[in-house]
């Protein structure tokens, strides 16, 4: 497990080999592509022998079935509701019959919503030992410590793979809404007949050793094998190589910048308060569930740079607070959500507010009410020797500047993170931190090195932000 978190991909190394687009499910939404009649290309030897490549990165955790692939209405890769890896698939002698369900479940629990895993299952039930019938990789590591193991007999056939239908980001019996995955799919592969190594797709970085994608050129890939790497904004389901899928509910799967070669800003569920925002799209909304005060953090900390990120604020109100807030000071884990560490936050009806220590002064830097669905442009510079925090709406300058040392040295001394926080139960607000939004935009700005998609452009007048992505940190951060 350890392995595995020093490895993990945050997008922060340089490739040589980039992805450019994922597509984004979310379960709420019933989102996931199907391989429709896959029974069609049914054979023994397709059905003993086949592999799966994909790189997710989740953005909530906790769901009963959080579904990244299922084959049939019977097998399927999910993470359980602990973070733990589970593949499960029903084995048979012979080519028909129910079969019987065998089970793998690590013990290890994957639960970092901040980094992208690549996740490799290859199956090949000729193999005389049991244990290499099924093997499963988590960013170029195989995962030997399982809670669960169990594998098929020699030379029995998937009564699921070929079944019927397969999804990505569902299970096949229909349930969408409860089974789906919540987030970040790329670089997908499915490969009949082969099965695949880790190395045909990746390879550890020879400085920081952490696991990075390459191109795959192990073999040539025909139907019913296939690539997706959704770069068709409009056809999700379409293959690059190889067999294409049907559409399924592809209408509801959305195209993203955020990949495994640069990794953007998302609310993180790993920061716990006393009440917690729910978030949901992508990590790109955050709303309330009671009437408590709750608050969200982005998974990306600050201590350099210049960073812009846009929120759409659907109902203006006193009970929504934008802003930013730090780390470390203050159990997160107690009382309101913006009176932990030091948090600058700019409230619906225009004025300001800031926490320190856990006492909160108010002030007003002039613009007036947010007003309702405009969107704000939060510009924040960790690179001035004042440190600034500024907000524009629809583009134009909304109220004076902050000047963040001279209300707390934590600004300049500590990571400083996007935040939000709300007290009214259904409300919320939708953000765009460039990889991708929750909201439609139309102009599709990005910033001056060509990172992200905004509706304003990123520059203050005077310096250009940039989006929160590593490929900009990387240079900045």
């Amino acid at each position: 497990m350890e392995t595995l978190q020093r490895t993990a991909n945050r997008g922060s190394v340089s490739t040589g080999y980039d992805v450019d687009n994922s597509a984004v499910f979310e379960a709420d939404d019933s989102s996931y592509i199907r391989f429709t009649n896959i029974s069609t290309y049914y054979s023994s030897a397709r059905a003993k022998k086949f592999s799966n490549s994909v790189w997710i990165k989740q953005t909530e955790l906790g769901k009963t079935n959080n579904m990244i692939l299922s084959y049939a209405q019977n097998g399927y890769l999910e993470f359980s509701s602990t973070g733990e890896l589970k593949f499960l698939m029903a084995f048979r002698s012979g080519s028909s019959g129910a079969g019987t369900q065998k089970e793998l479940k690590s013990n290890a629990k994957f639960r970092d919503t901040n980094a992208w895993y690549h996740i490799v299952v290859a199956v090949d039930t000729a193999q005389s030992t049991e244990a290499d019938r099924v093997k499963i990789y988590v960013n170029g590591v195989q995962i030997t410590s399982w809670a669960t193991e169990q594998y098929p007999n020699q030379n029995d056939e998937s009564a699921n793979v070929y079944e019927q239908h397969n999804y990505i980001g569902t299970w096949g019996g229909g349930d969408h809404t409860n089974t789906g995955f919540c987030g970040y799919v790329a670089e997908f592969y499915f490969l009949s007949e082969i099965a695949a190594s880790p190395t045909d797709f990746g390879e550890f970085d020879e400085d920081t050793g952490i696991w990075k994608p390459k191109e795959y050129t192990a073999a040539t890939i025909t139907s019913p094998s296939s690539y997706l790497n959704f770069s068709n904004a409009s056809n999700l389901a379409e293959a690059t190589s190889g067999q294409d899928w049907a559409s399924g509910n592809v209408n509801n799967v959305e195209q993203a910048t955020d990949t495994c070669t640069n990794n953007f800003c998302t609310y993180s569920p790993l920061f716990i308060y006393a009440y917690n925002l729910t978030i949901s799209q992508g990590g790109q909304q955050v709303f309330a569930n009671a009437a408590n005060w709750q608050g969200a953090k982005g998974s990306v900390g600050l201590q350099n740079g210049r960073w812009y990120w846009e929120v759409k604020i659907p109902s203006a109100n006193n009970s929504g607070f934008t802003g930013i807030q730090t780390v470390g000071e203050s159990n997160i884990g107690s009382g309101n959500a913006q009176s932990n560490n030091s948090t600058y936050c700019r409230k619906g009806d225009g004025g300001d507010i800031f926490y320190y220590g856990g006492s909160e002064s108010t002030s007003t830097h002039g613009g007036g009410n947010m007003s309702d669905n405009n969107i704000i442009g939060v510009f924040l510079d960790l690179e001035s020797s004042t440190k600034t925090l500024r907000w524009f709406k629809n583009g134009s300058s909304y109220g004076s500047t902050i000047g963040l040392a001279a209300q707390s040295t934590s600004f300049t001394t500590r990571e400083v993170f996007p935040f939000y926080a709300n007290i009214t139960s259904g409300n919320g607000a939708y953000f765009n931190f460039g990889g991708h939004t929750s909201f439609t935009i139309s102009s599709a700005v990005a910033d001056s090195n060509g990172y992200g998609a905004f509706e304003y452009t990123p520059n203050d007048g005077t310096y250009d932000y940039y989006s929160i992505c590593t490929k900009n940190l990387a240079e900045f951060g």
